[in-house]
This record gives structure tokens, sequence and C-alpha cells, in this order.
């Protein structure tokens, strides 16, 4: 195995809510390369596959994609190209430089009918086009056979980019009233959670110091925050730990009084047992993370 200063690591999406947090929880794990869209565009197949072979990393990470789900319905060639035909490229290079790879999925891989959390091993059945196209990805990595590992997260938020929590700040500072869906459960996950398990696992495999950790362990693995919530209850917690001068109020209304191009699960909470029994890691109650964003971001 290469001393870390050696071991070059490809990092996707570096401006993305994920991919800028682990630019820093990464550190110390090698030489980070983490080139911007003009440098590295995911949709150029070719250009993917012709940066892999110059760079010849150790390790790919990729939190880049295609996460507007709404718009994905109508786009979705470039949601496909995205999360699935990238993906492909990068684990086949991967797989040819004898590389390890790190991907992002999503629980929207999953239809929303079980009433408990969903597991790893459930089926999956997604609802809408964002679904369909991170599946296929998944699929896709785990088909070319590789040494890879697949995180599904989920109501991804952060102070950067654009999500729930960010959205709910302005409305908030805007309006007295918010009616917010109330109907839909998960588990909010703040980006430099995701970011820091990622970089514990991966510290993992590298003091390994040999192949047989990737074959005992690549596959698919939940990553979310504890707990489970509501959208309502996702902005209550925003509103609680804002320091707005007046807090909305927060009305519960169902998933079918705010209409969306994409269908969305109504139970898409995942089980992290697998997680914490594999690496050890075990991510905080997502209220808690909410509070630790909200005052150190």
């Amino acid at each position: 195995m290469k001393e870390s200063a050696q071991r070059t690591i490809l990092l996707t999406g570096v401006n993305g809510q994920v991919g800028f947090e682990l630019a820093r929880s990464l550190q110390g794990l090698g030489t980070i390369v983490a080139p911007l869209r003009s440098e590295l565009d995911l949709s150029d197949l070719a250009q993917v596959r012709r940066v892999v072979r110059e760079l010849k990393p150790a390790l790919i990470v990729n939190p880049a994609a295609y996460t507007a789900v709404d718009k994905a319905e109508t786009d979705v060639d470039a949601a496909m190209r995205l999360n699935a035909e990238a993906p492909a490229v990068l684990a086949e290079e991967a797989k040819r430089l004898g590389a390890a790879m790190v991907h992002y999925s999503t629980d929207y891989v999953f239809d929303g009918t079980k009433a408990g959390v969903y597991v790893e091993s459930d089926s999956v059945n997604p609802i809408n086009v964002y679904g369909r196209s991170k599946l296929a990805g998944e699929e896709a990595i785990a088909a070319v056979g590789g040494a890879y590992l697949i995180f599904r997260t989920s109501w991804v938020y952060g102070k950067r980019g654009k999500n729930f929590l960010l959205t709910m700040l302005r409305l908030g500072s805007e309006r007295e009233e918010l009616g917010i869906v109330a109907d839909q459960l998960g588990a909010p996950t703040w980006s430099n959670t995701i970011a820091t398990s990622t970089a514990h696992v991966l510290a993992q495999s590298i003091a390994s110091e040999g192949d047989q950790w990737w074959l005992e362990h690549s596959g698919v693995y939940h990553l979310t925050s504890a707990g489970v919530t509501s959208w309502r209850g996702f902005a209550e917690a925003i509103f609680e730990f804002s320091d707005l001068p007046r807090k909305p109020v927060v009305k519960p209304i169902p998933a079918s009084s705010y209409p969306t191009p994409a269908n969305r699960p109504a139970n898409s909470s995942l089980s992290n047992d697998k997680l914490g029994a594999a690496f050890g890691v075990r991510a905080p109650n997502w209220r808690e993370a909410l509070r630790l964003c909200m005052a150190v971001s």
C-alpha cells in the first residue's frame, strides 16, 4: 500500500454539499485531486475515462450527481448520464487500475410502502426518475465487480448549495406561516456526517494494507442520521435551532396538498445497523446533527 502522500484520491463534485465536506474530511488519507466541472465533466464519458487514466488514482470518491428530483422527470437522459452511465465508467476505470471506488446513492431507490426502516437487502422499487437513475448507477457499479462501497443516504442538507434547510431559513424569514408535508418520513442527514463517516471507513481500508479488506466489505450500506422525522418535523427543528427573530408557524399538510412532478416515497427511513456492524460507525441523531450544523457552519 502506498504511503498517504503518494496515494491519489480522485474526488468529484467538490463544489457540491457532500463533495465540499469530503475535500476536508479526506485530508491525510492521500493526495486529493478535485477537478472542477470545467476540468472533469461527468456528462462527457470519454473525458471521464481520459482523466481517470491520466491521474491513475488509487481511490475514486464520487459524490457528484444529478440531484434535481423534480426536473429529472423530464430531463431523463441527463439524470441517467450523470447518475448511472458516469458511475459505470468510473467503476470500469477503477477496476482496470486496481483502484477502489466510493459512490453515494439515495433512499429514493425504495417505494416507501414498508412500515418500518429499510435495510440494504430489502427490495428496491423507485417511484421517480431520480430514484431509477440512482438505482441504475448502483447496479452498474456492482456489475463491474471491482472494489466499491455504495452509501445510500437521505434528505441531505448543509449550509451550502440548495437544500431544505436553506429553503426553510429563507422562507421562515419571509412568512409568518408555512404549510409543510407531514406524511413523508425519513432522516435528515448533514453533509458533514456523510463525509466524516466516509473518512472513518476509508481510514480502516487504508490501515488494512491489502485487497482482502475490499473483498470482505465491498457492497451497499445505508449512511444516514439516526432517528426518523417528517418534513414538518425537520422544519420545526430548523426554526427551533435558528436565530430568526420571529419563528413562523409550521402547519402540517398531506403530500397530496403539495403535488410535485416527481412522486416521493411516504417512508424512506433507513437502518444503519449494517454500517455500524461492519465499520463501527454510529451516526448522530438527526436533531443533534442539525443543532451542531446550525451552530458551527
